[in-house]
C-alpha cells in the first residue's frame, strides 16, 4: 500500500503517512475517508469559436442583402452592390470560413483565395467593360496562386531542406515579376523592363544565398540554429 499523496510505501495497520500525514485510504477497506483526489474530469472550456462565426457570418450576409435591396429598389439594378457581395464573399471564404474547421487545409484553402479572388477581378472587368482581365489579371492571379501553393506544399509537408526550398522558391518568384511585367506590357503598352529586373535581381540574390547556405553545413547549421529553422 502507497500513500496517495507522496508515494512512500506505507504498512497495512498505519492510519496516516509518517512522512507527509495524509490519511490512508484503501479502496477495498469500508469506512474508510475519502481519497484526497476527485475522480470527475474537469469540465473543457467552452468553446465561443464558432457562436462568433455564426455572428460573423449573419453580419455578413445582411450586409449583402440590404447593399443589394437598395441598389434594386433605388438604382434599378445590382450597380455596385456587387462590389460588396462579391467583397464579402471573398472576405468571408479566405479569412472565416476555413476558421469552421478544427483543421486547417492550406492546400484547398490557398487555391481558393485566389481563384475567389480572379472571379472577383473578372466582375470588375466585366462591369467596367475592361479588356485587361484575361491578358493580364487572369495570368498573374494565376501565377501568384501557383507560388503560394507550392510554397506551402514544399513547407508543409517537408522539414528537410528548408533553406534550399526557400531559395529556390525565391529564385521563382524573382522570375516570375518579370513575366508578370511582360503581361502588364503587353496589356497596357508599357515599357518593358522598368521594374521587373530589380526585383528579380533582388530575389535572385536572396535565393542564391539561401541555396548556398543550404549546400554549406555550417553555415546551414548556424542560420537554423540563429533563426529556430
Amino acid at each position: 500500500m502507497y500513500c496517495v499523496k507522496c508515494g512512500v510505501r506505507l504498512n497495512e495497520d498505519v492510519r496516516q503517512c509518517p512522512l507527509c500525514a495524509t490519511p490512508v485510504w484503501n479502496p477495498d477497506t469500508p469506512g474508510q475517508p475519502e481519497p484526497a483526489w476527485s475522480d470527475r474530469f474537469p469540465a473543457p472550456p467552452k468553446n465561443i469559436r464558432y457562436p462568433i462565426l455564426a455572428f460573423i457570418t449573419i453580419l455578413l450576409l445582411a450586409v449583402c442583402l440590404s447593399t443589394m435591396i437598395f441598389c434594386l429598389t433605388q438604382l434599378g439594378g445590382v450597380r455596385w452592390s456587387g462590389y460588396v457581395m462579391l467583397g464579402c464573399a471573398l472576405v468571408y471564404f479566405s479569412m472565416i470560413f476555413p476558421f469552421w474547421f478544427e483543421k486547417r487545409y492550406p492546400l484547398i484553402f490557398v487555391p481558393l483565395f485566389f481563384a475567389l479572388t480572379c472571379g472577383y477581378l473578372l466582375y470588375i472587368c466585366l462591369y467596367n467593360r475592361g479588356h485587361w482581365f484575361l491578358p493580364f489579371a487572369f495570368p498573374v492571379v494565376m501565377i501568384t496562386g501557383a507560388i503560394a501553393t507550392i510554397g506551402v506544399a514544399l513547407f508543409r509537408f517537408g522539414k528537410r531542406a528548408r533553406l534550399l526550398k526557400a531559395g529556390a522558391l525565391l529564385i521563382v518568384i524573382g522570375c516570375s515579376t518579370m513575366l508578370i511585367e511582360f503581361f502588364q506590357h503587353i496589356t497596357f503598352d508599357t515599357p518593358m523592363f522598368t521594374w521587373s529586373l530589380y526585383s528579380t535581381s533582388a530575389f535572385f540574390l536572396m535565393g542564391l544565398f539561401l541555396l548556398l547556405s543550404g549546400l554549406i553545413p555550417p553555415w546551414r547549421e548556424y542560420l537554423e540554429r540563429t533563426f529556430f529553422l
